[in-house]
């Protein structure tokens, strides 16, 4: 089976699938470990980890296959990623289609906002005609060398042109042939619950620490009705916390004695990275 026709019947799962975003494999690792079923990674990361940057459309098709290739390869669960605007019109989307399949990836969300796209929490952000945003859906069903690889589409007209338009642009993004639909913006449970109530197919919830938002609990965000959800800053926050933490009790005391009981063991982290597998390969 191949990874996108699995996370293609986690998606249609009575169970809310849960998906704990990546920065990078070290990460990804750790929550298949954990024993999520699917990781998703995303922008928002991927611009803080690889660049030190906010997430602000600076970030190209190559960056990303790179950073997702290299995070598809350390798991053995279903990767769902981040793809932006599809980096360009119809020709771009086929390219990154195509660019992501080939890097292991199990499906992706594009979305319809005009560029310099924004993280979906920033203000300023624009949204293009509906016509252009299926075009590109169209292209990206078209590119699949793999049909069970997940296209799902994204709308960020919630905050630029109110919900009533973005639960329409999401039925017609369904309607072009989008696997999922992910309206940005519907944070709410009561928001969430109308989009899903509204537009045919898979809904995707995202429950982003970006937005400074209360998490509301997983039984909650299943009540809506949504198929899947992602935490795609989750373990960034924590990671930053815990770097923030470990450094200052360096700079403050000289050692750090005082973080060192959120460290990881050495015997823990070389079971995260299967140490005793490549020794045995060398051996």
């Amino acid at each position: 089976m191949t990874r996108g026709a699995r996370l293609r019947e986690l998606i249609a799962a009575p169970e809310l699938l849960v998906m704990p975003g990546a920065y990078d494999a070290l990460s990804a690792r750790l929550i298949a470990r954990a024993g999520f079923p699917a990781v998703m990674a995303g922008g928002f990361a991927a611009a803080g980890t690889l660049l030190g940057e906010p997430d602000a459309g600076q970030m190209t098709l190559n960056d990303y296959a790179g950073h997702y290739g290299r995070i598809a390869a350390a798991i053995d669960v279903p990767l769902f990623v981040d793809a932006d605007t599809g980096f360009g019109g119809p020709n771009s989307v086929r390219r990154t289609v195509r660019a992501f399949s080939r890097a292991g990836i199990a499906g992706l969300f594009m979305e319809d906002q005009t560029m310099p796209k924004r993280c979906g929490y920033v203000a300023g952000k624009g949204v293009v005609p509906v016509d252009e945003m299926v075009a590109k859906i169209r292209a990206a069903r078209a590119a699949r060398e793999d049909e069970s690889f997940v296209i799902c589409a994204r709308t960020d007209a919630w905050s630029v042109l109110g919900p009533d338009a973005a639960i329409e642009r999401a039925r017609a993004y369904h309607a072009a042939g989008a696997d999922m639909t992910f309206v940005q913006g519907a944070d709410e449970l009561a928001d969430l619950t109308r989009v899903c109530a509204s537009v045919p197919g898979p809904q995707l919830a995202n429950l982003s620490h970006a937005s400074a938002r209360a998490q509301p609990a997983l039984a909650a965000v299943a009540a809506t009705g949504a198929a899947a959800v992602m935490y795609p800053s989750a373990a960034l926050f924590a990671a930053a916390g815990a770097v923030e933490r470990a450094l200052g009790a360096l700079r403050n005391d000289g050692r750090f004695a005082a973080a060192e009981t959120g460290f990881i063991t050495a015997a823990a982290y070389n079971g995260v990275v299967d140490l005793e597998a490549f020794v045995a390969r060398d051996q």
